[in-house]
């Protein structure tokens, strides 16, 4: 029997599936979600191999606001406490996954709404300003995931769960390989060459 693998970009089902500010995807979700996959036509001659999932562990370290030096504590924000429980849940899904890359700290940028503004100067104060986090090492995950599942025959095809065209590289890669691509965008709308560049959309 053939074999698939599922690989979600954490961030990107997220926004997805959450329902509003207040209701943030759950590890449920993720269950329906890939029991939707399992069922789709177009997988009815493979067996599910593993279900990868791809996100950030939180920032839990303090900085120093530069103008008037307050403390902003990313460990007391709720999103810390969502995400530990989130992680935790899928965790218990048989045949998951989970890759965890990092987030880090890189400075302060001003908001947005302050450069819309005609004007020749500007007067900031500390709430104009607002923290520069970058994911670290996900992306890369992603890659080298699909490169090895293919490279060492785990699999006959990937199921790719995202609508960031940075890993068409990759997305390339595993079709030269052999291996079927098949695209899971959640209705959201993608640049042609992840089209282009899979074997079936996945919707």
């Amino acid at each position: 029997m053939k074999k698939y693998a599922i690989l979600i970009d954490g961030g990107f089902i997220k926004r997805k599936l959450s329902r509003g500010p207040n209701l943030p995807m759950q590890a449920s979700d993720i269950e329906r979600f890939v029991d939707d996959v399992k069922c789709h036509v177009a997988l009815d001659n493979f067996d599910l191999h593993r279900i990868y999932y791809y996100d950030s562990h939180p920032l839990k370290n303090s900085e120093k606001n530069p103008l008037d030096q307050s403390t902003l504590d990313f460990g007391s924000h709720p999103v810390v406490n969502y995400a530990e429980s989130l992680f935790k849940n899928l965790g218990l899904i048989p045949f998951l996954a989970l890759r965890l890359g990092e987030l880090s700290f890189n400075g302060w940028d001003l908001k947005p709404r302050l450069l819309k503004a005609a004007q020749s100067s500007l007067t900031i104060s500390p709430a104009d300003l607002r923290p520069r986090i970058t994911q670290k090492g996900v992306d890369m995950r992603i890659g080298m995931d699909m490169a090895a599942l293919s490279l060492k025959n785990q699999v006959n095809a990937i199921v790719l769960v995202t609508g960031d065209s940075d890993f068409l590289p990759a997305m390339k890669f595993v079709r030269r390989e052999g291996v079927n691509l098949f695209l899971a965008t959640l209705g959201h709308k993608v640049k042609a060459p992840m089209l282009e560049h899979s074997d079936y959309l996945l919707n």
